[in-house]
Formats: C-alpha cells, structure tokens, sequence
C-alpha cells in the first residue's frame, strides 16, 4: 500500500499533527454509526470529526464509502486507482459518478496524518484488534474444512493492515511476524496442508499478534477507557463492512459478514475483561453495554452467513451508535 508525502506541517491538536492538509470536510452519514476508527495513515481530522484519506486507507475504511453508497466492489475500485491529486480525482477516473461524490465528499480526503500518546495507542490496537478479528473467523472456517473461505481472512492481515502498522510495530520494537502470517495463508491454500504444521502455525500467528498487543503497557490495556476506544473503533469498522455484506434484504458477500463477525467477537471479548471495573464503578452502563452486546452477537449465529439476515443493517448501526454514546459517557467521567 502506498503513502504520499506531505506539503506543510501544523498542528491539528495537543496530540494529533496533520501533513499537507487539502481536500473534504467533516463526517457524514446516513445510517447511525459509531465513531471512526483512529486509523492514523488512512484518516485526518477536522471539527472533532474524522475523514478517510482515499490515497492510504486500509480496505477496511474504505468499505465504509462502499456501505454509504451500496456500491459493490467500490473500495477495490477506489484502491486500484490511486494516487488521487485531490478527491475530484475519483469522478476524473470514473472511480465514482459526480452524484456519488457529492454523497461521501464530506468523508473523504488526501491529507495525511500523525498521531502521537493516547490516539496512537489506540490506532495501534484498533489494528491489532482488526487482526485479531480475522484470525478468528479464519479458524472458524478452518475447523468446517472451509479452507478456500478462511484464507481471505488471513491474506487481509498479511495484505492490507500489517503493512499499515509495520511502522509502528517498528517503533514498538516488535519483530517481524509478517512472514509468519504468510507462511499460514500459504499452508491454508494448499490442497492438501499438513494439518500439524497448519495447527501450528495458526497458533503461533495469533501469539504474535497477541505479543504485539502486550506491548502496551498494561496500564494501558487494562484501562477501561481506552478499551472502549479500541472497542468503538472496532465496531465502527464491523458496522461498515456489515453494511457491505448486506444487499437487497440478503447477505450477498460472506467474506463482508464474515468481517464484521469476528470484529464483533473479538470486540466482545475486549468488553469482558473490563466489565467487572466498569460493573463496579458503573453498574447501569455496564448493564446497557452487555446488553447491547449480546444483541450485537445474535446477528452474526454461525461463521457461514444465515439465509436471511437477523437484521438489517440499521439496526445494526442502531446497536452499535448506543453503544458508543454509552461508552463515551464512561469516558468523560473524572
């Protein structure tokens, strides 16, 4: 994935500095969703709100024009094309209609951006998580000898989000487990894989991942506010991709369904282990957060997609716009 260099510096806020601003405004959306992800290459940001940077963004935050628009395959088409010189760019290289733009041009951008403290963390585990998620599905599919369907969710690892946090796993003096990862996607693609070897690997692929997390300090990583961050992002990114999945009151991309899942499950699992801190000091939120949860997980009953969705997309973003407003209010307590 390319990164595009910058014009000018200034300062965005105490912790975030944005290089070579120009291009879009502030969020817009339809449907209720929770807040973007802080995916520090792939977005700026302005008026507290947060754009997607077309010439960077991971797959992942693209989909998120593809669920505003219900365009199939967009986000590819958006990659393919890069670079942009500005956002009108993708009507000039018939990425999108002029109608088209004018729906997501307030989402959109070719600035670039840098995080540093607690934005960065939170980006760094937020990719993690993202990891995380489709490592999980992946196994899932595995274990249902559905070899063809988990290795896209090994290769989008390997393929899109390592390369956006390989800086960072740099500066976090993490070794390099990118090779691990591909070693496991080539183990899935062979016809006929040494199951111990494929065991194995997996195994060691997801104590990688896992190690990259811990090196936060743990401080960090137990602390309930920036979990729920981490958690806000990772919802925000199952929303989008649930979006995607979902066309014409059908699940039309497994791959997309399969996305959120495991977002959803390993953001699930994050919750888990601040909910007896959260319980303790807050016990109604807790209780609304739990409770938005385990209805979040009933849309997502088996790795391999329903025939009929259990529901619809915005009620999906429903679930996941309340969890955040509860969240968020946790967070602004002293």
């Amino acid at each position: 994935m390319a990164f595009f260099g910058s014009m000018r510096l200034i300062t965005l806020s105490a912790s975030l500095l944005v290089l070579g601003a120009c291009g879009g405004n502030s969020v817009s959306n339809t449907a209720p969703s929770a807040s973007p992800s802080p995916m520090s290459s792939a977005m700026s940001h302005h008026g507290g709100k947060a754009k997607i940077n077309i010439n960077n963004a991971i797959l992942s935050e693209l989909d998120k024009l593809e669920a505003k628009l219900g365009v199939p395959a967009l986000s590819n088409r958006i990659q393919a094309s890069r670079p942009y010189a500005n956002v009108e760019e993708l009507v000039t290289k018939k990425v999108l209609t002029q109608a088209q733009l004018e729906q997501v041009k307030e989402m959109i951008t070719i600035e670039d951006i840098v995080l540093v403290g607690e934005p960065k963390d939170v980006d760094y585990m937020t990719k993690m998580g993202l990891m995380k998620g489709h490592l999980i599905v992946a196994k899932e599919l595995l274990v249902l000898k559905k070899p063809e369907q988990a290795e896209p969710h090994i290769g989008h690892p390997v393929e899109e989000i390592y390369a956006d946090v390989e800086d960072q796993l740099s500066e976090r003096k993490i070794g390099e487990f990118k090779s691990g990862l591909i070693t496991l996607q080539d183990l899935v693609k062979s016809k006929t894989p040494d199951q111990t070897k494929l065991d194995t690997q997996f195994k060691s692929s997801i104590k990688d991942v896992d190690g990259a997390i811990a090196a936060l300090p743990a401080t960090v990583r137990q602390s309930p506010k920036f979990i729920l961050q981490v958690i806000n992002g990772l919802l925000d990114t199952a929303n989008s991709e649930y979006g995607s999945a979902v066309l014409n009151r059908k699940i039309s991309a497994a791959i997309e369904y399969q996305d959120s899942r495991g977002f959803v499950i390993y953001a699930d699992q994050l919750y888990q282990e601040i909910a007896p801190k959260i319980e303790k000091t807050n016990p109604a939120a807790h209780k609304t957060l739990q409770t938005t949860l385990t209805e979040l997980k009933t849309v997502w009953p088996s790795v391999l997609p329903p025939a009929v969705p259990v529901k619809t997309p915005e009620k999906v973003a429903v679930l996941i716009k309340s969890f955040e407003q509860v969240s968020n209010q946790i967070s602004q307590e002293k």
